[in-house]
């Protein structure tokens, strides 16, 4: 099971994700497509990065808009795992 981290940890972790949100329990981001094709190949560029890490995003979409939720469950908070995976879905998206 992976560590919740403390809320100075998330952050100063949160600093280097402008554009994610954080509650202090989950991170949040929503993003705006073209259209569906393409927020649907952006979800589907997710699959292969939140399978090696063994950690799966809640994600939802509407038309264009995809909104991604993150948190680690079993550990009741934030992890290291969520900063990880909020990184390379930043990636992804620049």
């Amino acid at each position: 099971m992976s560590t919740r981290l403390n809320q100075d940890t998330i952050a100063e972790k949160k600093a280097a994700l402008p554009d994610w949100e954080t509650d202090g329990k989950a991170l949040y981001r929503k993003q705006t497509f073209k259209d569906f094709v393409e927020a649907i190949a952006f979800v589907n560029q997710l699959v292969s990065p939140a399978e090696a890490l063994g950690h799966h995003p809640d994600i939802s979409i509407s038309y264009n808009k995809v909104s991604i939720t993150m948190t680690t469950h079993d550990a009741g908070g934030l992890t290291e795992l969520d900063f990880q995976l909020a990184q390379t879905i930043s990636n992804l998206l620049n």
